[in-house]
């Protein structure tokens, strides 16, 4: 088994909220619990769940994102210059909640420690490998797009894009003081901009649909310019996770996936858990010495998956990419918002244990 993340049997990083949690992260919304007691309750449930992901075998482990109501708009809204509003665009497929939008309300800072304080009770807590999961710069402005950024504030978007790079360099540099040494990016432009739907609202934004990816990529490694050494960075692309459903129908492009295996990750976790994700074909274009972490798990539904069929995709990856740069681990996270997808806890811990005990099978 590897000894250094990303590892055979891996995850993407949110889990469903325990309704403890879920009923005190409400009434303190209200008002009606103080943000010690809250806390409390949050830094419990976050042990449980660590103490839960070691015993199955895991060797990253997260918090859940149990802080969180939202997967990346709690993060992006710690800067300075980031707000959050109502959204009318990028729905869900049979859900009528639209999740909120970024917005940018005055020039991008770093000023104040961004969820530094959550990795650091994570590590506290963690006897395996501690893993934190933020959003990608890119995230910041794919459903605002240009036309989302007021003028006034940046005439030259290549200021805000340099603004934005500062403000993410400066929160992994603290992360990597706490001690991070797993760092995962979350980005689903380049699962989404192969999409009809998502191209259209990117021309709606005044952008080009088919730069989109390379000014993603760009945006990444400006953010990862100079990074800490120690850490290992992943990059994590999804169709969309929003109470089991997704946005995106398209298979992965090669145009857009040689952009994001242009980024200066380490690995690529991806989905490949239906078949709107298209076949392995374009992991062909991974660099050498670089890794791909299959999303072959849902965290969709239920049922779980055979050991056998998980078996049969990875040699089917492996005709591709050679075995030892693979890993395994669930498609996406279980609750990449506070609502959670439409499974139980215990299907999550099994999918999480078959993760397991196939990487064990597989890779020894």
């Amino acid at each position: 088994m590897r000894l250094e993340p990303p590892f055979r049997a891996d995850q993407v990083g949110s889990l469903l909220r325990p309704p403890e949690l879920r009923e005190a992260r409400a009434k303190a919304k209200r008002g009606e619990l103080p943000a010690a007691a809250l806390a409390e309750i949050e830094d419990r449930c976050i042990r449980e769940a660590v103490a839960k992901q070691e015993a199955i075998g895991l060797r990253a482990v997260t918090d859940g994102e149990f802080r969180r109501d939202w997967w990346h708009l709690d993060f992006l809204a710690g800067f300075d210059g980031i707000g959050v509003k109502a959204s009318t665009a990028l729905k869900f497929q049979g859900v009528d909640e639209i999740p909120p939008t970024p917005t940018v309300t005055g020039r991008i800072r770093a000023t104040r420690p961004n969820m530094i304080g959550h990795f650091a009770f994570l590590k506290s807590v963690a006897t395996k490998t501690a893993k934190f999961t933020i959003p990608s710069p890119s995230m910041a402005h794919l459903r605002g797009g240009t036309n989302g950024i007021p003028k006034d504030l940046y005439p030259d978007t290549t200021e805000y894009w340099a603004d934005l790079g500062a403000a993410y360099r400066a929160t992994i540099a603290q992360l990597a003081a706490a001690g991070c040494t797993y760092l995962q990016l979350d980005d689903t432009t380049f699962s989404y901009l192969a999409d009809d739907k998502m191209q259209a609202l990117c021309r709606s934004n005044g952008d080009d649909p088919g730069k989109l990816h390379r000014t993603y990529a760009d945006a990444i490694n400006l953010a990862l310019a100079g990074r800490p050494p120690g850490m290992t960075v992943t990059l994590h692309t999804c169709r969309g996770n929003f109470q089991s459903t997704w946005v995106a129908e398209k298979p992965y492009e090669a145009a857009i996936v040689e952009s994001m295996f242009s980024t200066a990750a380490d690995a690529y976790f991806m989905e490949f858990d239906s078949a709107r994700a298209g076949s392995f074909d374009v992991l062909r274009l991974l660099p050498r010495g670089k890794k791909v972490v299959l999303g072959l798990v849902t965290t969709k539904v239920g049922s779980l998956e055979s050991k056998d069929e998980l078996k049969r995709r990875i040699d089917e990856a492996a005709k591709v990419v050679p075995l030892e740069h693979l890993c395994l681990s669930p498609q996406c996270g279980f609750a990449s918002t506070h609502h959670g997808n439409l499974l139980s806890f215990d299907e999550q811990w099994r999918k999480l244990e078959r993760v397991v005990e196939v990487a064990r099978e597989v890779w020894g």
